[in-house]
């Protein structure tokens, strides 16, 4: 059996779906994963994943593409010359699947299932209704499992990457705390100034701090790392980072894709989070986490990109001496 797996969003919410794909993977031959642009990587890590197509949907990101018959109608050839059995589409608890749902239906798929609120019609065979309150990774394998596909023995369900390589090059030798100060949103980050002060503070608490970011964020990696940090602004694949990430006491991040790579090598996560979306939805899953941030703010709820309370309170009033205590206590309760 050929199952398509789709997640069509960012790099973080393809690597929630990986327990979800593990689940398929262990049930059919050949699995396949369709992704937008920023979440192909993701897909490359995933255990489980033999195929990455990379398609932009019209309907996903901050800047979608324009609608366009030649693009739609070079997916589908795509489609229909892997001759797939099954779909699985995976959304998040605000998106709809049913376009998607449209396209693969006429590209000659039979059976396909997603977690939809709408009325799917004659697009989805398996409609799964989200259970509340469940983490985006936990729905995305309740919703595998209701087109049939189960865990497969002794899967623990958390996130996973394939091994990572080496990265003692990058990041010198001995512990490290990661800290990364990036976020796809504005809305998402802690201030500069306070990763500047956390990072100096960790530094006189006899922490060696790694700073990571990628290649449009070298300013902020270098302005955060000062004279103090190793920076690896720009400097990090995916799968690098994942080894960087792997081999940290603990990693500092907001709501954003490295968070969840840190969760799918196993390294515990302070979680700067910004209340825009739910923290019991999207925290880093299935490891260690200490969730700062005021998650009562005004903000919260609203899936702003970009703050509508002056000054970021629910972030900046955060101190970095806050951020020095977490780790800390996730380094004490590692060793104990």
């Amino acid at each position: 059996m050929k199952v398509l797996v789709v997640r069509l969003d960012s790099f973080g919410d393809v690597l929630l779906a990986g327990p979800a794909v593990r689940a398929v993977a262990a049930h059919c031959a050949h699995v396949t994963m369709l992704c937008g642009p920023r979440g192909a990587d993701a897909a490359r890590l995933l255990p489980g994943v033999d195929e990455v197509l990379v398609w932009e949907a019209p309907w996903e990101g901050f800047d979608p593409p324009p609608v366009s018959a030649p693009d739609i109608d070079g997916l589908l050839a795509r489609l229909r010359a892997r001759d797939f059995d099954t779909a699985l589409i995976l959304t998040s608890f605000h998106q709809s699947p049913l376009p998607t749902a449209l396209l693969l239906r006429l590209a000659g798929i039979g059976r396909i299932g997603a977690d939809s609120v709408d009325h799917a019609g004659r697009l989805l065979d398996v409609r799964h209704r989200r259970r509340p309150g469940r983490h985006e990774a936990e729905a995305a394998l309740d919703t595998a499992v209701a087109l049939g596909f189960s865990p497969p023995p002794g899967d623990d369900a958390r996130l996973r990457v394939l091994p990572p390589p080496d990265t003692s090059a990058l990041t010198g030798c001995g512990p490290y705390v990661v800290l990364h100060p990036g976020a796809s949103a504005p809305a998402r980050a802690w201030g500069p100034h306070r990763c500047e002060e956390a990072v100096a503070l960790l530094a006189d608490a006899g922490h060696r701090v790694v700073v990571t970011g990628g290649p449009q964020e070298r300013a902020l990696t270098r302005r955060v790392s000062a004279d103090t940090a190793v920076d690896l602004g720009g400097h990090t694949t995916p799968r690098t980072l994942a080894g960087v990430l792997s081999t940290a006491d603990v990693v500092i991040s907001a709501n954003t894709g490295p968070a969840h790579l840190a969760a799918a090598v196993g390294t515990p996560v302070v979680s700067l989070f910004a209340p825009v979306v739910p923290a019991g939805r999207w925290a880093p899953y299935g490891v260690p986490v200490i969730l700062l941030g005021d998650q009562a703010a005004p903000c919260a709820d609203t899936r702003a990109r970009v703050c509508p309370v002056p000054g970021h309170p629910c972030l900046n009033e955060v101190t970095g001496q806050d951020v020095v205590r977490a780790v800390h206590k996730l380094i004490q309760e590692r060793n104990s």
